[in-house]
C-alpha cells in the first residue's frame, strides 16, 4: 500500500493500474476510520478483485473544509491518519490520498477559506439538498459535491463506494454523478451499527457516557416507527409524531433537528405510507450531530 498527497501522484499510480487492466474502485472518506468505513473498504476490495486482471483500491482521507458551516466541527474533527492507514493496510487498499486542503483547492485559482469558499467553480444539486440536512446546514451539499466531484475527475473510478447511513448525501451524489455524465457506478452499502444498534459515526467519539446510552433512542425510534408503517398505519404525521415522543422520553439530552418519512428516490415529504418510504432522523447533543434512518413499508 501507498500513501500520496498529491493530485499528480494519484493520476499517475490509477493510470498505470487501468493500463494493467486493472478494476478502479474507490471509496472516499474523511479519515477517522471506523467499521461502517472498513465495511465499505472490504465491498471495494471484493469488487475490484472480481476483474480477471485484478483491481486496484483507492481510499480518499480528507477533512473538506468546504462541507463544515459557521460554528460546526471543522477543527476539532478527529483526524487519525497513521492509525487509519494501518487499517487501510489491513483490508489490502492499494492506495490512499491523504492531500492538504491547499492540494484540493488551490490559492492559485481563488480564496480559500474557513468561510467555506474555495474556488470560482462549485457544484450543486437542487431540491434534494433543500430538505432534511439541507434546511439546517444550507451549505453542506455544495462542498460535499465539489469536493466528490474533484475526487471522481481525480481517480476516475469504475465504481465508488458510499454508506446508507448518510441516505441524503448517496442520493444527492448519484444524482450528480447522473447528470454530470460521470462514468462511475455509485454503490450504497447498508448501515454498520453498535451491538446496541447506535449507528457507527465518527462523531460518536464527541458523546459522553450519558449522551451515549441515550442515542440508542434513534435506532430505537426507528425500528418503531418502521413497524407502525408496517403493522399498517397509514398516515405520515401520525408515525412522525410518534418517532418524536420517542425520542423525548429515551434521549431527554437530545434536540431534535428533524424527523422526516420521504419518498427514497425524491426525498419529497410523504403524507401517506402506502408505498416504501424512508424514515431519516437527526438529533443533537452536545457536541455531536447524530443522523440515522430506516427503509419501511416494504411488506
Amino acid at each position: 500500500m501507498e500513501i500520496v498527497n498529491t493530485i499528480n501522484e494519484v493520476r499517475q499510480k490509477v493510470a498505470q493500474a487501468r493500463s494493467a487492466g486493472k478494476r478502479i474502485t474507490f471509496v472516499p472518506t474523511m479519515g477517522a476510520l471506523h467499521a461502517g468505513h472498513v465495511s465499505l473498504i472490504d465491498e471495494a476490495r471484493a469488487s475490484a478483485d472480481k476483474c480477471v486482471d485484478g483491481g486496484f483500491v483507492v481510499v480518499s482521507i480528507f477533512v473538506n473544509p468546504t462541507q463544515f458551516g459557521p460554528g460546526e466541527d471543522l477543527a476539532s474533527y478527529p483526524r487519525t491518519l497513521e492509525a487509519d492507514s494501518k487499517l487501510c493496510d489491513e483490508h489490502r487498499v492499494d492506495l490512499i490520498f491523504a492531500p492538504s486542503a491547499e492540494e484540493m483547492y488551490s490559492r492559485k485559482l481563488g480564496p480559500f477559506g474557513g468561510d467555506g469558499s474555495a474556488g470560482l467553480t462549485t457544484v450543486s444539486v437542487a431540491k434534494l439538498t433543500e430538505t432534511l440536512c439541507g434546511r439546517t446546514r444550507p451549505t453542506h451539499f455544495a462542498g460535499v459535491c465539489t469536493v466528490v466531484a474533484k475526487l471522481f475527475n481525480i481517480v476516475l473510478p469504475n465504481e465508488a463506494f458510499f454508506g446508507a447511513k448518510d441516505f441524503q448525501q448517496a442520493t444527492v451524489i448519484r444524482r450528480m454523478a447522473y447528470d454530470l455524465n460521470i462514468p462511475v457506478d455509485i454503490r450504497v452499502c447498508p448501515i454498520v451499527r453498535e451491538s446496541d444498534g447506535l449507528a457507527m459515526s465518527s462523531r460518536n467519539a464527541y458523546l459522553s457516557a450519558e449522551h451515549r446510552n441515550q442515542a440508542v433512542a434513534l435506532h430505537g425510534a426507528l425500528k418503531m416507527a418502521a413497524k407502525l408503517i408496517d403493522a399498517g398505519q397509514p398516515q405520515a404525521t401520525t408515525v412522525i409524531n410518534e418517532i418524536k415522543k420517542y425520542i423525548s422520553e429515551n434521549a431527554p439530552a437530545g434536540e431534535i433537528d428533524y424527523v422526516q418519512i420521504v419518498d427514497p428516490d425524491t426525498l419529497e415529504d410523504v403524507q401517506t405510507t402506502d408505498k416504501p418510504v424512508q424514515i431519516l432522523v437527526a438529533v443533537k447533543f452536545a457536541g455531536a450531530r447524530l443522523i440515522d434512518n430506516m427503509r419501511a413499508g416494504n411488506k
